[in-house]
């Protein structure tokens, strides 16, 4: 029997054509139902418990983007900094490592987007009006387009609420910070203020920052109660401030390449899945602040004071100065445009 080489060359091209056709016919036919289409994968990384707030959402979040995808996405929640610390995980984001975050907007500034660094002016958004009204103007859209320049897309922010300070020593007035470690995030407004009140400002990652105040690498820190409950900060800290002085906003943030390249009907399902959860943190937050501070003073391992309006005003007064200092970083009409985006009246 002759085999194919010794076939005539034009029954050769034939036949090589034919096989050429039933491959391609196998490679565009429906993939059999054994070998169904593998979802895109999201990894979804966060530095907080699954009990906080962000990650209550962050669950949520992977529930509905399951769901309203049709299983087209499976998303992966990492939590407690187990995949990312908060100091590695912006990179990660940004070389497609991993796709979602949920950071501390304060952590925008070393990205390189120092703009963000301004909602950290002390006493700004201290109430949640105007962190509403701050976070619905738009202004927020200019500061989303200095992200993209970084390869980084906003898709919401979750407020979760107002910071008190935690401390091995009473805070009541501002000079009660002398010669305190604080740890703070790495804003150049936070260490401004806490210059200010005569601080000695320490960047930290979330990750360590139990067994720093554990060890007395620092004496205190300032987060909102809920953190401080499911963080366990109580435990290890003698003396809590309810100051109101600062708020803790997250922006929930992905890869920009990797978003602009799914396909549309996967985006729609994950944009149902962001608004739905974050109409969910944003509904919640407060709730679980409230609760987390409640528990906190039960626990009697903490003495916590509510700042009087007298000692409120004093604080405001000592750290006034930071806006003023701010104003020569990013220009004074650009802070104007802040306050009035946010309905702040600073009492210069």
């Amino acid at each position: 029997m002759r085999g194919f080489a010794g076939l005539r060359p034009s029954i050769r091209l034939v036949v090589a054509i034919a096989g050429l056709a039933l491959a391609g016919l196998a490679f565009f036919a429906p993939p059999r139902a054994g070998r169904a289409q593998q979802p895109i994968i999201i990894k979804f990384s966060h530095v907080v418990s699954p009990d906080a707030p962000k990650g209550k959402a962050a669950l949520l979040f992977k529930d509905l983007a399951e769901k309203y995808t049709n299983g087209k996405v499976k998303v992966e929640v990492y939590p407690n900094s187990s995949l990312y610390k908060d100091k590695e995980e912006l990179e990660a984001l940004q070389l497609g490592s991993v796709q979602i975050l949920a950071p501390s907007i304060s952590k925008f500034g070393p990205l390189g987007v120092k703009e963000f660094d301004v909602f950290d002016l002390p006493f700004l958004m201290s109430d949640d009006a105007r962190a509403r009204q701050m976070f619905a103007s738009p202004m927020i859209g200019e500061f989303n387009k200095k992200l993209e320049t970084k390869g980084v897309k906003s898709l919401a922010y979750w407020d979760n609420g107002a910071h008190v300070y935690t401390a091995n020593k009473p805070l009541i007035m501002p000079d009660d910070f002398k010669g305190m470690k604080m740890r703070i995030q790495g804003s150049k407004v936070l260490d401004a203020a806490a210059r200010e009140l005569g601080a000695i400002p320490q960047i930290m990652a979330f990750s360590e920052l139990y067994q720093a105040l554990q060890t007395g690498v620092v004496d205190g820190e300032d987060n909102v109660p809920s953190n401080i409950w499911t963080q366990r900060f109580y435990e290890v800290q003698k003396y809590l401030t309810v100051s109101y002085h600062g708020r803790l906003i997250y922006a929930l943030i992905t890869n920009k390449k990797f978003w602009d390249g799914l396909p549309e009907d996967v985006r729609q399902g994950l944009d149902r899945a962001v608004k739905e959860s974050t109409d969910f943190f944003n509904e919640t937050a407060a709730k679980d602040n409230a609760d987390a501070l409640d528990k906190i003073k039960a626990s009697g391992k903490v003495e916590v004071h509510v700042l009087t309006p007298e000692e409120r005003q004093a604080w405001i007064a000592k750290l006034m100065p930071v806006h003023t200092e701010m104003q020569s970083r990013f220009g004074k009409d650009f802070i104007d445009q802040v306050y009035k985006s946010a309905g702040f009246t600073p009492a210069l």
